[in-house]
């Protein structure tokens, strides 16, 4: 499976593509109101769809759950990424573009991409978490869990944090992004994303606008990654390990929430703006400063002339 960026860069990146015919369609109209129109088409049939799923989903629930029991967290995570992607290959259908050309291709699944995000990923947590254990703030403490306990838990917050990836990126950075980056140029819808992206997050318990603020940035960043590369696999093996790290490797706050199942029982203490407080390590100055650094070094690693940018 080859890892090479799209080569049809303008089909994978919102420009309007040249083979259009010049009596452009509603589904082929790269002006703004029509894109937004399309988008709003897709949110209903997406709304639709992940409001029908739950009536499946429920014979494989028992009882009433906690909303952050695992078995709970992993069927809402499913359906939510059923209905992003299935309700976009129906607008690719009725467009008439491949699925792909919304940041997801499938010949770079999983590949050079992915990879490279994913050690962005596990860098960038690694690197705070040990910055605050330099300085006392951070204690990995006690192993909380052991034996088959802990396989089970390190192969459940894999897979689901590689939904999260997949379904977070797809939502924020995937075929709203594409549709509406046609009308508006990249940036400006990218931008409103990310804030969205952030004011998602703010519903969670022990979120701060400290946390929200580090989200937005991340969210550009994994924008950036998009624009430079044509494709969200990067953000989906960054965002993937991040959070991996944070809830079971380094057992911290992810976005204000303390899940189930961590490898051990962590403890964080010192200033708010070190630790990130209830938020955790996305809140912390030091997560910031990581983040500055990615990007001049994804800058460099995939410049502005690279064949796989989008824009």
């Amino acid at each position: 499976m080859t890892d090479s960026p799209l080569t049809n860069t303008e089909e994978s990146t919102g420009a309007v593509v040249s083979s259009v015919p010049a009596e452009q369609s509603f589904f082929r109209s790269p002006a703004l109101p029509f894109g937004f129109v399309r988008v709003c088409l897709y949110l209903i049939l997406w709304e639709a769809i992940t409001n029908a799923l739950p009536w499946v989903a429920r014979f494989f629930l028992h009882g009433t759950l906690s909303p952050y029991d695992p078995q709970l967290l992993m069927v809402g995570e499913s359906v939510a990424l059923i209905g992003a992607f299935s309700s976009a290959w129906v607008m690719s259908r009725l467009e008439g573009r491949a699925f792909g050309a919304y940041g997801l291709p499938l010949r770079g699944a999983f590949g050079k991409f992915f990879s490279q995000g994913a050690l962005f990923g596990l860098t960038e947590i690694s690197v705070v978490v040990g910055a605050m254990a330099a300085l006392g703030s951070y204690h990995f403490g006690a192993i909380a869990i052991h034996g088959a306990q802990l396989l089970h838990w390190a192969i459940f917050w894999t897979i689901f944090f590689i939904l999260v990836g997949l379904y977070e990126e797809f939502a924020f950075r995937g075929y709203v992004q594409f549709t509406l980056a046609q009308g508006l140029s990249f940036w400006p819808v990218a931008v409103l994303l990310s804030i969205v992206f952030g004011l998602v997050h703010a519903k969670n318990p022990g979120e701060t606008w400290v946390g929200i603020a580090g989200i937005v940035l991340t969210g550009l960043f994994w924008c950036f990654t998009l624009r430079r590369t044509g494709s969200l696999w990067f953000a989906v093996g960054m965002h993937a390990t991040f959070d991996f790290g944070e809830t079971f490797l380094y057992s911290v706050p992810d976005s204000g929430v303390i899940f189930p199942g961590h490898l051990s029982n962590a403890t964080l203490a010192g200033p708010t703006w070190l630790t990130g407080g209830t938020a955790g390590p996305e809140a912390s100055l030091f997560d910031f400063l990581v983040l500055l650094l990615f990007f001049y070094g994804f800058h460099r690693l995939y410049p502005a002339s690279s064949p796989g940018k989008r824009g």
